[in-house]
């Protein structure tokens, strides 16, 4: 079993830059592949990014590509969003969500999920 928890959300400026965190626990999280993913109000969940267990391996929405960056530690149990030029329809909270072994970006693929963090951009 993997739990997991997402923080650093919050408000900022378009333009502006947040780091999202989500650490997990258990002691298998370095076999585990992460996805971030963002829902906003009415519409569906959406992939964001994704990362392979080791970390060699990152894909990306093309709407985010070149703005945000997946990364992890499995030393700390975390995996990383990183934001810059934040735009209003980034506005969505992000859900960080993990799998044994292979990257996807399908949703339903995934086996664990975080509870979520509101990232909110104002333009």
């Amino acid at each position: 079993q993997v739990q997991l928890v997402e923080s650093g959300g919050g408000l900022v400026q378009a333009g502006g830059s947040l780091r999202l965190s989500c650490a997990a626990s258990g002691r298998t999280f370095s076999s585990y592949a992460m996805g971030w993913f963002r829902q906003a109000p009415g519409k569906e969940r959406e992939f964001v990014a994704t990362i392979s267990a080791s970390g060699t391996i990152t894909y990306y929405a093309n709407s985010v590509k070149g703005r945000f960056t997946i990364s992890r530690d499995n030393a700390k149990n975390t995996v990383y969003l990183g934001m810059n030029s934040l735009k209003p329809e980034d506005t969505a909270v992000y859900f960080c969500a993990g799998k044994m072994y292979l990257t996807t970006r399908y949703p339903g693929e995934y086996e664990y999920w975080g509870q979520g963090t509101q990232v909110t951009v104002s333009s």
